[in-house]
């Protein structure tokens, strides 16, 4: 008796859990497409620096390309006054690298340059190496330069 009890105590368990195909329904938020669009606006528009009413060196209605690059780091610490001296300093020297402040939890720090290779990174670096104590080069990603041809 109990081995007929187990047997269809088994053959009732494996039906109730045997599975069957579902369908899946997407449901998908309207405000989807309108934060698509209004992405592809923002890209649209010139980039801005971390200086405030400077703009980076992209013409206006092309689109922003990004890429991994290299950029210099020029200071870094917890003092938020010190480091827009530094950036100061800096943009009165160089007023056609860009430069770009980030603050991670307790630091400030300030990067400089959008350079596609590491060889031009690290000429900037020899040249600010005599102003500036501590240098880093970094590999981020940056704004990809105009490479339209010089006259």
């Amino acid at each position: 008796m109990k081995k007929l009890l187990t047997g269809i105590l088994c053959c009732f368990s494996a039906v109730v859990v045997a599975q069957t195909k579902g369908v899946v329904a997407v449901v998908k938020d309207p405000m989807i497409d309108s934060l698509i669009a209004k992405r592809i606006e923002l890209n649209l528009k010139p980039a801005t620096t971390g200086t405030p009413g400077s703009v980076s060196p992209v013409r206006p209605g092309t689109a922003i390309v990004s890429q991994v690059g290299y950029r210099v780091q020029i200071y870094y610490g917890s003092d938020r006054r010190e480091v827009y001296n530094e950036q100061s300093k800096f943009n009165s020297s160089y007023p056609e690298l860009n430069t770009y402040i980030t603050y991670k939890q307790p630091n400030y720090y300030l990067r400089v340059g959008d350079f596609r290779t590491r060889l031009e990174a690290q000429r900037l670096l020899n040249e600010l190496r005599p102003m500036f104590p501590t240098l880093f080069i970094f590999r981020e990603k940056i704004n990809a330069p105009n490479l339209e041809p010089q006259q």
